[in-house]
């Protein structure tokens, strides 16, 4: 076995065999990635073998299998966030070639080395440049298209969607609903399933379920559609504030740090990919102070920042909103390429008409009924003026406390049942 160190956390090296991986605990490492396909020949340890020795030694393993027929960026950026976690990492293929590449690859894309320094990380560390960059200049060359589709939820005008790389079978599911019925306190899962069967149907993989924020208007679908997929769950990283302030407000002193329920809290500027689709965070306060809109191809998903123009835009008076920060994530918003396609996450059907979700920046600058003919002072002053008037969501009190738990219900209690606490006299 040929470990080759890159510092004193990150290694490669080629398949392990059974002595070799029993010594890797003893070795210190404490995360394993396999990036080599069980279907390679020769005499190796499958990846569920691997699995049960990494087990035995308490070692976080991951199998992330790839060639460069079917290596996406998605991969690359996946692998990346795993092996920069700080803690002491062993990546392997074959012959460790492959798993150098990742990691250097993602280093190019960023721009932090140039091309002589990727063939020249890759001689020292053992690692097949050609082929890696190869890749890349294809993948430079080629943009894919972004599909998308609409789920509407009429309960409570929610638009739901998925967003395909269909070159690649993969996609993300954006802001799902889980059904509740107001009157029997029933929940179910009909409109997360009807987007499962879609997708299952086209053979896509799921590869991220997205919330842009913690709804107030229905409970989120996500942990429950991760458990079935397997997909890993990301909202903006300030859903630690909303925590913060719910928290305090439901007397949930033993909710889970936002670490332990989300896979990944996205920052501003924070890039990830759907198959060879790239993905921007943009982070996107007003309506909350932890909104984020996702940036993905040509298309903006960008929920209560902008409905439809003839709907203007959603309030900004719920705790931690704010009319100035609305104000400001609208102006970035319409600053994106003109091209972009927008995408709201909710529609009320203005004056009775069919629901609608995909907007253009032409369209909101020049129709926009808040917007047209108004500065920032006056859309301040209308969005604080309109939103003292109105209620609050019918299902606030009872939603944001699974949301602000990423979509877990809560822990059933002493007699087996789960319950919903509403705070009484609060707002």
């Amino acid at each position: 076995m040929n470990i080759r160190h890159l510092d004193g956390k990150i290694s490669f090296s080629d398949a392990p065999s059974h002595q070799e991986f029993l010594a890797l605990g003893e070795q210190g490492y404490d995360l394993v990635l396999n990036n080599r396909p069980d279907e390679e020949e020769g005499e190796f340890l499958l990846h569920a073998q691997e699995k049960a020795l990494a087990e035995q030694q308490d070692i976080t393993y991951v199998y992330l299998p790839f060639t460069f027929d079917s290596l996406t960026w998605e991969t690359v950026y996946t692998f990346n966030k795993l092996i920069r976690r700080g803690k002491k990492t062993l990546a392997h293929c074959r012959s460790g070639s492959r798993s150098v590449a990742l990691y250097l690859l993602y280093e190019l894309n960023e721009g932090h080395i140039d091309e002589a320094s990727f063939r020249q990380q890759c001689s020292t560390l053992g690692s097949d440049a050609d082929k890696a960059l190869a890749w890349y200049a294809r993948r430079q060359q080629h943009t894919p298209e972004a599909e998308v589709y609409h789920f509407y939820e009429s309960a409570s005008g929610s638009m739901q969607y998925v967003i395909a790389d269909t070159e690649c079978g993969r996609c993300a599911i954006i802001d799902p609903v889980m059904d509740f019925d107001r009157k029997s306190a029933a929940i179910s899962y009909q409109q997360a399933n009807e987007i499962l069967d879609f997708i299952n149907k086209r053979k896509w993989k799921v590869a991220w379920i997205l919330d842009t924020h913690p709804h107030a208007d229905h409970f989120s679908a996500a942990a429950w559609l991760s458990e079935q997929t397997g997909a890993p769950t990301a909202i903006g990283e300030k859903v630690s504030g909303v925590q913060a302030l719910w928290k305090t407000l439901y007397h949930l002193p033993s909710i889970r740090d936002p670490e332990a329920i989300w896979d990944a809290l996205f920052k501003d500027g924070d890039i990830f990919y759907i198959g060879n689709l790239r993905g921007e965070v943009i982070f996107s306060p007003g309506h909350t102070l932890a909104s984020v809109s996702y940036h993905i191809g040509n298309s903006a998903f960008i929920h209560d920042t902008l409905f439809m123009p003839d709907s203007g835009t959603a309030r900004a008076d719920f705790p931690g909103g704010s009319a100035e920060d609305l104000w400001n994530t609208i102006q970035r918003i319409l600053a994106l390429p003109s091209d972009t396609r927008l995408f709201t996450g909710h529609d009320y059907r203005h004056d009775g008409r069919e629901a609608q979700c995909e907007s253009t920046i032409s369209e909101q600058k020049e129709n926009n009924a808040y917007l047209v003919n108004t500065d920032r002072q006056a859309f301040i002053n209308m969005r604080k003026e309109r939103d003292a008037t109105l209620p609050l969501p019918d299902l606030m009190l009872m939603a944001l406390q699974i949301n602000i738990n990423g979509g877990n219900l809560p822990e059933p209690e002493a007699d087996g049942n789960v319950y919903l606490k509403i705070p009484l006299n609060r707002f």
